[in-house]
């Protein structure tokens, strides 16, 4: 065979592939166009009161775009379900009303995160109780008024619906009790259960420790794996904050410890001790992985703040720790970078029990908490109505990573809410990019009456700057996304750009998984730009050419996330996507294929184009520019015929 003929070859089977790769982008189902939320008038940087939780929301999480589900203790809760009080709910985001729902056993202090197929488990719990947390006779059925199993093992499981049809179930039970467990999702969208304790108390101890981890669906016959850092960080070692990193291996921090994990092998890597304050229950500090992007090399930075000082002999109820103050302390640490944790700008008060929410903007709304006291309840005389913290914090506090240093916090354009949200409140995003808040309840029991902070079922919506803007309605957005591969088109039109084309470059593409929301975490929240080029169009139209995600699945587990494309800080409504495969499993990973180059054609009737300066996270191509939108079907048609030509020459 000539060398000419084995380079036509080699050419033509190049170019079969990059065909087959451009086809199986074009066959991937697309998502709804996103529409425009269902008012403009809402009061922005404010809470407005939308509605009844029916449960307190100690636990909470997205479902799908519609359905919110909440989970409390045991407890006398006006709403019943099977003869007892519901202590779960399915909230209706667009309805502002909920159902009950069974959730069988006392899920009181569980731990929860979705797999990659979409189902959520809630893990663990306490004993059976009666009245005011008393411990039942029977553990087997709780006995009256509650009739709630002992959760201590329990594993919950529910497939998230909106026809009202899903509900809880029971499917088994762990080996080892946990109350107060930590779970993240895997690079296989399989769940890590970390830690806990065996019965409960208001910190750890010794007697009734569970330093151990163990992964859901089980990989292999050992049983729960012994911690280091859990044995060793007493007793403020409930719900340790745990993250996967990009290098695969997880970041356990507790206390005052810090290890990596890497679950593959058992081994953990001691590395330097947090400062300044304790972020873990019951200090309760603020934390949250700051977004990951292109511009940052998809490098994980994680934030703490809030908390306080306290050390390990003074996790006691023999003083009043109510009055302690909180600490204003931030800190940052780039584990797969460095291991030194490195100032931040304080908050402007210290602050316990205080969430951080990713909003799609890539800025970080602080909610919610106290600025003394820890959390927890208890019977002692200097407990504020059995509640372990005082002086509740009504102000939010948005925080701007792109802001120069000194000036990240701020509260300007922002307004108090009404409601204190101490122990046992909760937050997440919402698709429309409002942030859903609920619960609070410092008790041992349901207590509204001469009480200084109630059990809470109102439910209240915070609203972004954002809010009532025309939002973008980008088309051509996937409803499954990959680990690498081909890229995809997105058109947005002249209203979307708010009549410039040129905004086409402050447009990004954002992942978020808004987390399972329980005692300031949310656990597994993250947020992830992907990479993207634009092509605009002479009509003031333009086409986002957005990369998959990268291929590596520790950056972004598989499972369900909010896909938005954001212009200019204003959001589209938010689609639920699958990200991955659908399955848990060892994730398929391809290379990215390249992007095209990033042009603005000029605005004249000859439609020439004008190559653009601006750089927008490209990577660098050498593939052909994309021209304004045409027929999907009319570019395969196209290709296939010029395909066959080609194999016509193998």
């Amino acid at each position: 065979m000539s060398s000419s003929s084995s380079k036509r070859k080699a050419t033509v089977r190049g170019a079969v592939t990059a065909f087959s790769l451009l086809a199986s982008a074009y066959a991937q189902a697309t998502a709804p166009t996103p529409g425009q939320p269902g008012r403009n008038d809402a009061p922005l940087g404010a809470f407005e009161i939308v509605g009844n939780s029916l449960v307190s929301a100690q636990q909470m999480f997205l479902g799908t775009p519609d359905k919110v589900y909440i989970i409390d203790k045991t407890e006398a809760n006006p709403a019943q379900i099977n003869g007892h009080p519901a202590w779960a709910a399915e909230f209706s985001v667009s309805k502002k009303a909920g159902r009950p729902m069974d959730i069988i056993t006392n899920t009181f202090c569980a731990g929860g995160n979705v797999l990659a197929n979409g189902t959520w488990i809630n893990v663990g719990g306490n004993m059976a109780v009666t009245t005011g947390g008393a411990t039942a006779d029977s553990q087997v059925t709780g006995g009256q008024p509650y009739e709630d199993p002992d959760g201590g093992k329990s594993m919950r499981m529910l497939t998230p619906c909106d026809d009202g049809n899903c509900e809880w179930t029971l499917f088994g039970q762990m080996t080892t009790r946990r109350w107060y467990p930590t779970l993240e999702t895997l690079d296989d969208g399989s769940i890590i259960i970390i830690g806990g304790a065996q019965w409960g108390g208001f910190v750890n101890d010794a007697n009734q420790n569970n330093p151990t981890w163990e992964i859901f669906p089980p990989k292999d016959n050992d049983g729960p794996v012994q911690s280091d850092i859990l044995q060793n960080s007493l007793p403020a070692n409930l719900y340790p904050l745990t993250w996967l990193l990009p290098s695969g291996k997880l970041l356990i921090q507790s206390n005052w410890k810090t290890s990596f994990l890497d679950y593959r092998t058992k081994q953990e890597t001691p590395i330097n001790d947090m400062i300044e304050a304790v972020r873990v229950y019951p200090a309760s500090g603020g934390t949250a992985m700051l977004p990951l992007t292109p511009a940052n090399g998809y490098t994980a930075t994680i934030m703490f703040c809030g908390g306080n000082d306290l050390q390990p002999d003074r996790w006691t109820t023999d003083w009043d720790i109510a009055q302690y103050r909180a600490s204003p302390s931030c800190v940052k640490l780039t584990p797969d970078v460095s291991t030194q944790y490195v100032h931040e700008d304080p908050l402007p008060e210290g602050r316990s029990m205080g969430n951080l929410i990713l909003l799609p903007n890539g800025k970080i709304l602080c909610l919610n908490g106290a600025a003394t006291g820890v959390a927890g309840y208890g019977p002692q005389d200097w407990a504020v109505d059995e509640s372990y913290a005082d002086n509740a914090l009504l102000m939010p506090i948005m925080y701007d990573p792109s802001a120069p240093a000194g000036s990240r916090w701020t509260r300007d354009g922002l307004t108090a809410s009404t409601i204190p949200r101490m122990y046992h409140s909760s937050a997440t995003l919402l698709p429309d990019g409002a942030v859903l808040v609920s619960g609070s309840n410092p008790h041992a029991d349901y207590a509204v009456d001469n009480v200084k902070f109630q059990t809470e079922y109102r439910v209240e919506y915070f609203y972004p700057s954002y809010y009532n803007e025309r939002r973008p309605q980008p088309q051509g957005l996937l409803d499954q996304l990959s680990y690498g591969g081909p890229y995809f088109n997105v058109t947005l039109t002249k209203d979307d750009l708010a009549g410039d084309v040129n905004n086409v470059k402050n447009t990004e593409v954002v992942l978020i998984r808004t987390g399972f929301s329980t005692h300031v975490m949310n656990m597994g929240q993250r947020m992830l730009q992907l990479n993207s080029t634009y092509t605009g169009n002479a009509d003031g139209s333009a086409v986002l050419h957005v990369s998959q995600l990268p291929p590596n699945p520790s950056l972004f587990a598989p499972g369900p996330a909010l896909l938005f494309v954001v212009v200019n800080g204003v959001p589209s409504v938010g689609v639920q996507v699958m990200v991955g495969s659908g399955q848990i499993e060892q994730q398929p990973t391809t290379r990215n294929v390249d992007l095209p180059p990033m042009t603005i054609a000029a605005p004249s009737d000859s439609g020439s184009g004008t190559g653009s300066s601006s750089q927008h996270n490209s990577q660098g191509s050498n593939s052909a520019e994309s021209v304004a939108p045409r027929s999907y079907t009319a570019v395969v048609v196209s290709a296939l015929l010029s395909v066959a030509s080609l194999v016509s020459l193998l």
